[in-house]
């Protein structure tokens, strides 16, 4: 049973990346008819390791029981590692945790979300890869790179999933993106979908400029935002909006959670920073109620 699992991670590890990849999701919501064909091919190869991988668990024991303490998505939806980039060496390190989605009814968009989690992933550690090797002939590269993920909202209708990575060098920094998926419609949620038109980009933006201001009048010593505008050194930089395709998610009490990855627009000490729209700011712009509440 072993050698059929390295099989799988070999297979794994031979697909290549098409470059389609970057707009699978937002294929994801488009009609059938619209899908680019060139996803096809790559069906045939990924997910057919994925639903290798799947049967593994019920193949060999050992695997069975490292699944079975990974995080539960809901009753029937789960997350499971699919594979586990490593590498050691005089001064870098990688580890690069790919997830999988199974279980989801809808196999195309489930389908669809792996396959951007692989090819994601496999260039992550690819690049930092290729990097140390150019490093190697000037000294000791000194870099690090982790990843990971971790199911951020679980409950009946919705699942959203934090990826989140660590590049370290003379410093630290961090990077998070979300996805949130309707379990019961089987729909990748985006931004823009949830609006009736694009007003909320400057509703919502303002809204996290009042919290910027709130939190830094309380906590001065603590918090600390670049908002364009508020520096004589540099009058241009800093928060002025967010974009249509912001990084997002809903939480488990319904609320609109908007993020930002370290030094977006603050600080490096405060890490990535998240903020949760009040709902009666956004009440009237909303498509329906179903998911903000």
């Amino acid at each position: 049973m072993d050698k059929k699992m390295e099989k799988l991670k070999q297979d794994y590890m031979n697909v290549q990346i098409p470059t389609e990849l970057d707009t699978l999701v937002t294929q994801s919501l488009r009609p059938a008819p619209q899908r680019k064909r060139s996803i096809k091919w790559f069906l045939g190869s990924a997910a057919a390791a994925i639903a290798l991988f799947v049967s593994g668990v019920n193949i060999s024991p050992t695997f069975a029981q490292s699944v079975s303490e990974l995080p539960a998505v809901g009753a029937l939806v789960k997350l499971v590692t699919f594979t586990e980039y490593t590498a050691e060496g005089d001064g870098y390190h990688a580890d690069v945790k790919v997830p999988a989605i199974t279980n989801m009814p809808d196999k195309k968009l489930q389908d669809m979300l792996n396959e951007k989690y692989i090819a994601e992933d496999q260039k992550l550690y690819k690049e930092f890869m290729a990097e140390i090797d150019q490093l190697k002939d000037k000294g000791r590269p000194n870099m690090g790179v982790d990843s990971g993920y971790e199911v951020v909202t679980d409950t009946d209708q919705l699942l959203s999933i934090r990826r989140w990575v660590v590049q370290t060098a003379a410093s630290g920094y961090e990077t998070m993106k979300y996805d949130t998926v309707d379990k019961k419609n089987q729909v990748l949620l985006t931004l823009p979908s949830l609006f009736k038109d694009g007003s909320y980009v400057s509703v919502i933006s303002e809204n996290i400029k009042e919290q910027m201001y709130e939190q830094m009048k309380a906590d001065p010593d603590n918090k600390h935002y670049w908002i364009k505008g508020e520096s004589e050194d540099y009058p241009t930089r800093g928060f002025d909006s967010i974009s249509k395709t912001q990084s997002f998610y809903i939480n488990a009490d319904g609320k609109l959670v908007i993020s930002f990855n370290e030094y977006d627009i603050a600080p490096g000490f405060m890490g990535p920073v998240q903020f949760v729209i009040p709902t009666e700011v956004i009440n009237s712009l909303l498509v329906s109620q179903e998911y903000i509440k």
